[in-house]
């Protein structure tokens, strides 16, 4: 595989790509009208037999999800769009939203039908007032266009969509600390079960699902099964947005069937910044296990990568050269994680300071071999003892550096300071300049 495979981004760079004439000029909404040739549960069935899976983490396939609603009992259901990216490294479904907004909102209204939703919302972060706005007015071009309100181009069928915008918490990245806070509440997990399936936002069975998972939807309805899942792999079938960063020549979106390699990407990308060395990356955002250069030839899909030890995650591919500090750079990510606990579990709340104070005390040069100790024990009293993923995730950086570099930390230790040069760094020579 040496070619990207543009679908969700192809309209990227057309001129005015958010507006709705642009879109309808490239055939936009071509898959509703398909969709609404057929009934809700064929359309259910069309996206759980395409094998298409979330796109915002967790890899669960999405027509499974939708099919967990249970039975229509004359109230409301929603659709809820998980739009408050905030992994470290994960910048796919921004850009998204801010050149193609409408392809968005042709899949929300495709999966409304599907599970019987009148009323979708796209939770937003907050810190990102410029997409909001320019979702705002893509909600308002495609109403009044009659895309969105009563009687969908004739249907039968009504929808509402509301863009909300959040407060830029990591904790709502969380579904149902989004649900909470969707409500007018303070953003913490809930305790599971019910599921959001079950008793999502306002206590009705809901639907969550990524920006990207729902933008796939109208591909898949208007070009059908056997070009969608003639991409991809069998078990992680069509495409997917790889968000490359760090030190390669041209970071960026790469738009590739899943099971390309990182290999293939990186040379697509113009190869590791400056000729030198990969050190580490990571698959899926900073709460994915790392992975090193030995594993640069791990197809990019669910399965491979979580053979490998890692997962694929949000397909956030952070690169690190030679000249990075692992120590540094787990220390950074880990003060992140203290950061963005919510603090209503110990485990995480506890867990993740302590381990904030030990990488601080190792990368100055002070640390100890009871240090170590806590580093191995800790995470251990942190993961799968928390009511979300955060307290999974948080020390998985941390877990797998020990794994493949505890060197570097015993040698801060036994030097008394951190062996890399900072002036190598290239982080330190783009602040310089």
């Amino acid at each position: 595989m040496t070619t990207l495979t543009p679908v969700l981004t192809s309209r990227w760079a057309n001129e005015n790509s958010w507006k709705l004439d642009s879109y309808l000029a490239d055939g936009g909404y071509l898959g509703l009208k398909a969709a609404f040739d057929l009934a809700p549960a064929e359309v259910l069935d069309l996206v759980k037999a395409s094998g298409l899976r979330g796109r915002g983490g967790a890899g669960f396939p999405t027509g499974l999800k939708w099919s967990f609603l249970p039975a229509p009992d004359g109230g409301p259901r929603y659709l809820v769009v998980n739009a408050d990216e905030s992994e470290p490294g994960t910048c796919k479904d921004i850009p998204m939203m801010l050149a193609d907004p409408q392809m968005l909102i042709e899949g929300m209204i495709i999966t409304s039908y599907a599970i019987g939703c009148n009323h979708a919302f796209i939770y937003l972060r907050g810190e990102v007032v410029h997409v909001y706005r320019r979702l705002l007015n893509a909600v308002a071009e495609a109403k009044a266009a009659g895309y969105l309100g009563q009687n969908i181009l004739g249907s039968g069928f009504d929808l509402e969509i509301t863009a909300h915008s959040g407060a830029g918490a990591y904790i709502c990245g969380e579904e149902t600390a989004l649900l909470d806070s969707l409500e007018g509440r303070r953003g913490q997990p809930r305790l599971k079960p019910p599921f959001p399936a079950v008793a999502g936002l306002y206590s009705r069975p809901t639907v969550v699902n990524n920006v990207e998972s729902i933008a796939s939807v109208p591909w898949i309805v208007l070009n059908g099964l056997d070009w969608w899942k003639g991409m991809g792999t069998e078990k992680s079938t069509g495409v997917g947005i790889f968000s490359l960063s760090g030190h390669i020549e041209r970071p960026g979106q790469y738009e590739a069937p899943l099971g390309i390699t990182m290999n293939e990407l990186i040379a697509l990308a113009g190869g590791v910044r400056g000729g030198k060395k990969l050190k580490f990356w990571m698959p899926g955002g900073s709460s994915t296990p790392m992975l090193t250069a030995e594993h640069l030839d791990v197809p990019l899909d669910y399965e491979s990568v979580g053979q490998a030890g890692s997962m694929l995650g949000t397909r956030a591919l952070q690169c690190f050269d030679e000249t990075v500090c692992v120590v540094r750079a787990v220390s950074r990510w880990m003060e992140f994680y203290a950061h963005e606990s919510c603090g209503k579990c110990t485990p995480c709340r506890e867990g993740t300071f302590w381990l904030r104070a030990v990488l601080r005390r190792i990368e100055a040069g002070k640390g100890t071999a009871e240090d170590m100790e806590i580093l191995d024990q800790v995470p251990g009293s942190i993961v799968g003892r928390c009511f979300c993923p955060l307290g999974d995730g948080a020390p998985a950086a941390l877990t797998s550096s020990l794994k493949f570099f505890r060197e570097e930390y015993l040698t801060h230790i036994e030097m008394g300071q951190c062996p890399f040069d900072p002036t190598e760094s290239y982080l330190f020579k783009a602040v310089a300049a």
